[in-house]
């Protein structure tokens, strides 16, 4: 009988991180769970963007608002959901990717229902956000870990994880760019329904969760007003507690900027597209550090968000002020960095990501997974 796996996926991000690993993971008994902002319109709607190509479960969970409380609520909602199905249809192992509270609901259910969890991208930091804590907690609820780097892999074993269960296989987003076929200039105009410009920049401002002060989104936007034949495509930030004033503000500039648009969700196909086309990308997203090194294009990061990620030479990091990012944005947009960063390498590349991945999980026995000891570093 075939292994019962369960993927879940609470976003867009997510989700298009684990797409390429969904389709390899068809030799197991795979179902595809989707929850959270996949359901919202605010969001683009993303589960209209995925491929039906295996079974699919939907738990849609209204989210009123994005107080702190509102999302308290939301997550145990979560908690409910699936703990019913998880009791009703039990799945021999889910699989979970980083650090968002949607996943931490359900790696809290599943720990409890002595369900194995396989958890990917543990052992990062990010000093701005609570997605940090999230990260580390899930990484002590789960029970086999793909990681992406070798330093991410020491900090997971640090955390007192079973070094025979700590696998380094690098990024799956990093392997996603290389397998898609990218669209050309022409086609992606079309796509985005918008003319490029002389320069263009891919915009991505999520909310800081984790600081003393709020890191607002004015200071960018009075960077990017002052720029002369450059259009601007703004993505919307995630459901953390403050993206209701981020989405409003971003709305409100690109409706005075003739040379701006917004876009819920590009899907990563166009996302990686519109990379490999325009200038640079400049926000506080982990993909800027992740995937776009990939392209040899340059990634401004702003504030404190990732603070503490591995990062190639492409990545500017800049304080979350006007001044820094105005030089940050003449520094990408140089003639030397772009030549600086030509041979840059991706530090979160690896071949065979997810290939990797399903060879380790074929040759595993998950019934002994749930019973884990803390392991020292001595041991």
């Amino acid at each position: 009988m075939k292994k019962k796996i369960w993927v879940i996926s609470g976003g867009r991000a997510e989700y298009f991180l684990l797409e390429s690993l969904i389709h390899k993971l068809k030799k197991f008994d795979t179902t595809l769970v989707l929850t959270g902002s996949h359901f919202f319109k605010k969001y683009g709607y993303t589960f209209s963007q995925i491929k039906k190509t295996i079974p699919i479960k939907k738990i849609k969970i209204n989210l009123k608002s994005d107080s702190r409380g509102e999302i308290l609520l939301f997550m145990s909602k979560l908690i409910q959901q699936f703990t019913k199905k998880m009791s009703t249809n039990k799945p021999d192992l889910i699989m979970i990717l980083g650090d968002r509270y949607e996943i931490f609901s359900v790696a809290v259910c599943a720990m409890i229902l002595k369900i194995p969890i396989a958890h990917i991208h543990g052992g990062e930091i990010t000093e701005g956000a609570f997605d940090d804590s999230i990260r580390h907690a899930i990484t002590k609820l789960s029970h086999l870990h793909f990681v992406t780097t070798e330093k991410y892999k020491n900090r997971v074993i640090q955390m007192g994880e079973n070094r025979k269960n700590v696998h380094n296989v690098g990024s799956l987003g990093v392997e996603n760019t290389q397998r898609i076929k990218l669209l050309k200039k022409k086609e992606i105009e079309k796509k985005l329904n918008f003319t490029l410009n002389k320069k263009n920049l891919l915009i991505t401002f999520h909310p800081v969760t984790l600081t003393k002060n709020i890191e607002s989104i004015d200071p960018l936007l009075k960077s990017l007003s002052k720029l002369r034949d450059t259009n601007l495509l703004f993505t919307s930030p995630n459901i953390d507690p403050g993206n209701n004033i981020i989405l409003k503000k971003i709305k409100s500039f690109v409706s005075r900027k003739k040379n701006s648009k917004l876009f819920p969700s590009l899907g990563q196909k166009l996302y990686f597209s519109c990379i490999k086309v325009f200038d640079g990308v400049v926000g506080n997203s982990s993909s800027g550090i992740i995937e776009v090194p990939s392209f040899q294009k340059g990634s401004i990061n702003i504030g404190n968000r990732q603070k503490g990620r591995i990062a190639a030479k492409n990545v500017i990091n800049c304080k979350n002020n006007e001044t820094s990012i105005d030089f940050s944005i003449k520094k990408l947009l140089s003639k030397k960095f772009k030549e600086d960063i030509k041979k840059n390498k991706n530090p979160y590349f690896q071949k065979n990501t997810s290939t990797n991945i399903v060879n380790i999980l074929k040759k595993l026995s998950f019934k002994d997974l749930p019973y884990k000891n803390f392991f020292d570093l001595n041991s």
